[in-house]
C-alpha cells in the first residue's frame, strides 16, 4: 500500500540551482549571437577578410618581417573588441531598450548571475573567434612565439576592460545611440589601435595618447609577445588592468536596466 504525504509535490516546483541557471543563459546567450548576422559580420567576417587582405596585398607598410606575424596579434586584438565590446554593447543596448533585460532582471537569476552568463558567452565566442583566426594564420605561413601564459592573460584583461566599456554604453545610452558609438569606436580603433597601421607610422605625441588606449595595450601586448618572442609584458598588462577595473567599476555603478 502507497502512502501519500500531504503537501508532496514531484517534481517540487522552484527554481534550478543557480550554476545550471547561469550555464542555460550562457548557452541561449551564445546561440542568439552567432545566429545575428550583425554579430557574425562583426566578429567572423570582419576580421577574417582584415587578415586575409593585408597579408596577401602589399597595402600598408608594417616595418620588417613578415606582414602576417605583425597582422595577426592585431587582429586577434580586433576580434576581442569586436565580441566584448561593439557586438555586447549594442546586444545588450537593445535588450534593455525592448525591456528583456528587465524581465530577466525579474527571473530567479540574480543580475549578478545575468552578466556572468553574458561574460561566459563572451568568452565561448573568442575562443570560436581565436581559433578560427588562428587556423587561417598558419595556413597563410604565420610562426608565433613567445609565453603562452603572456598570451592567455592578455586575453583575459582585455575581455574584461572591453567587456566594462561596453556594458557601460549599454547601460547608459539609448539604443540607437549605443549601436552608433559603437561601430563609430570600432572603426577609430581599427585605425589608430595599432591593429593594422603600426604605431610608429603616427607622430610621437599621438603615439603617447593612442597607446593608453585598451586596443594599443592589447595589439602591443599580443604583438611583443607573439611576433617578438618577448616575456610578460608588464606595461601593456597594467594598461589593460586599469582600464578593466575603472570600466567594470563604472558599468557596475551607473547601468541602468530599464
Amino acid at each position: 500500500m502507497t502512502t501519500t504525504v500531504p503537501g508532496t509535490y514531484t517534481p517540487r516546483p522552484g527554481a534550478a540551482p543557480l550554476p545550471r541557471m547561469i550555464a542555460a543563459q550562457a548557452a541561449l546567450e551564445t546561440k542568439m549571437l552567432l545566429r545575428n548576422g550583425e554579430q557574425l559580420l562583426l566578429t567572423v567576417v570582419i576580421p577574417t577578410l582584415l587578415l586575409v587582405l593585408f597579408s596577401s596585398v602589399d597595402i600598408v607598410d608594417t616595418g620588417k618581417g613578415r606582414s602576417i606575424d605583425f597582422l595577426t596579434p592585431g587582429i586577434l586584438a580586433l576580434a576581442v573588441m569586436s565580441t566584448a565590446f561593439t557586438g555586447q554593447a549594442i546586444a545588450t543596448g537593445f535588450e534593455r531598450r525592448y525591456g528583456v533585460l528587465k524581465r530577466l532582471a525579474s527571473s530567479p537569476l540574480p543580475r549578478w548571475g545575468l552578466m556572468t552568463a553574458k561574460t561566459a558567452s563572451v568568452l565561448v565566442t573568442e575562443i570560436l573567434q581565436i581559433v578560427l583566426l588562428t587556423a587561417i594564420a598558419f595556413a597563410l605561413g604565420w610562426s608565433p612565439h613567445g609565453n603562452p601564459f603572456a598570451v592567455l592573460l592578455l586575453l583575459v584583461l582585455g575581455t574584461a576592460a572591453f567587456s566594462g566599456l561596453g556594458l557601460l554604453m549599454a547601460g547608459t545610452l539609448k539604443a540607437e545611440a549605443t549601436l552608433a558609438a559603437a561601430n563609430l569606436v570600432f572603426l577609430l580603433l581599427l585605425v589608430g589601435g595599432g591593429v593594422i597601421v603600426p604605431m610608429d607610422k603616427y607622430p610621437s605625441g599621438v603615439q603617447n595618447v593612442l597607446g593608453l588606449l585598451p586596443i594599443s595595450a592589447l595589439s602591443d601586448g599580443l604583438r611583443d609577445v607573439l611576433q617578438h618572442g618577448a616575456g610578460m609584458p608588464w606595461g601593456d598588462l597594467g594598461i589593460l588592468g586599469v582600464w578593466a577595473v575603472v570600466g567594470l567599476a563604472a558599468a557596475g555603478k551607473f547601468f541602468r536596466w530599464e
